[in-house]
């Protein structure tokens, strides 16, 4: 191989094998079993090949973008595809952190593109999007923790996508200030960031991560932001949570000055990972819908198949919602 060929290939992020994913194998009494598991109808989806789909695979695999729809096996990855709409995922694929139930590669990352940010932008206004996604994975291993990589996607897609609504969806920064400070200091449209689970589930679902921890960072997110910024987070059911302790967590998140909540289903990605405990009807999602807009949600998406950033355009207080289809 040539020395241009050689630099060339370093250039590519190649995802790393998902041999040891997060999770544990173990299964526990009474959960659903991995293999050969029958799913409830309600969580059966077409499988994604639009050509939509197709067209935005190879676009976003051609700047060497990631998506979480894709890192995260999304249920809904065809649908949201042919609508034109993703959740990119910055700071490459490989997390610093082991949550149960996520398939994101664990390790030490190595992804460090200064031109990552204009790239988002320039794929969000080729896309003619009116509502992006930006997540990243945790990235305990920079000195800020990856919020200057927010900064700069949030400022390329105001300046390349003026009419775009921005919505970031950030890992707990280990709670400290000012990293948060600097990412909402940009005022991106929506702040989120997901809680995932019930505080009992914690030692077991998300490893290094702590429940009061992440309603801080929402609390400071919205007192830093105030009415210029909408707050939100979302959480998963079907991990030996019950109904109480996910109602008694809305209430947390609104003490927190939470504004708007997502929930949904998890589904185990494989058999490495938390097994599923049982599968919530969606009477039960409309159940906690319900509950959550009586403690004082603005908006609540729940539903089996919702994840945080599904027709996250949507999922908005009424007012900001009207202000981005007038926009």
């Amino acid at each position: 191989m040539s020395t241009t060929d050689s630099a060339s290939a370093e250039r590519v992020h190649v995802t790393r094998s998902r041999a040891k994913p997060g999770g544990t194998a173990a299964e526990a009494d009474g959960t659903v079993p991995f293999k050969r598991a029958r799913k409830p109808p309600w969580l059966k989806v077409p499988a994604p090949g639009g050509p939509n789909y197709r067209r935005l695979k190879a676009t976003i695999g051609a700047d060497n973008l990631h998506t979480v729809c894709e890192e995260a096996n999304c249920p809904n990855v065809g649908e949201c595809w042919e609508r034109g709409t993703a959740t990119f995922m910055i700071l490459g694929d490989v997390c610093t952190r082991r949550c149960g139930f996520c398939n994101v590669q664990t390790g030490k990352p190595t992804w460090n593109d200064p031109l990552e940010p204009l790239r988002v932008a320039n794929q969000v206004k080729r896309m003619g999007l009116r509502h992006a996604v930006v997540t990243s994975v945790d990235r305990d291993d920079l000195p800020d923790y990856g919020a200057s990589a927010f900064v700069g996607v949030i400022r390329s897609i105001k300046m390349m996508a003026p009419d775009c609504k921005v919505e970031v969806l950030t890992p707990d920064f280990r709670g400290q200030e000012m990293p948060l400070a600097k990412v909402v200091h940009e005022r991106p449209d929506v702040f989120n960031h997901n809680v995932e689970t019930v505080p009992r589930l914690y030692p077991v679902a998300r490893r290094g991560s702590q429940f009061l921890r992440s309603a801080r960072v929402l609390r400071m997110a919205k007192e830093m932001g105030g009415p210029e910024v909408v707050t939100k987070s979302g959480l998963m059911v079907g991990l030996g949570e019950s109904f109480e302790e996910m109602v008694e967590t809305f209430g947390l998140l609104r003490e927190h000055k939470v504004q708007v909540l997502t929930v949904g289903q998890y589904l185990r990605p494989t058999e490495n990972h938390l097994p599923v405990v049982r599968y919530w009807h969606p009477d039960e999602f409309a159940a906690l819908e319900q509950a959550a807009y009586d403690l004082g949600f603005e908006s609540v998406a729940a539903g089996p198949l919702v994840r945080s950033s599904y027709h996250a355009d949507q999922n908005l207080p009424e007012a900001v919602r009207a202000e981005s289809l007038i926009a």
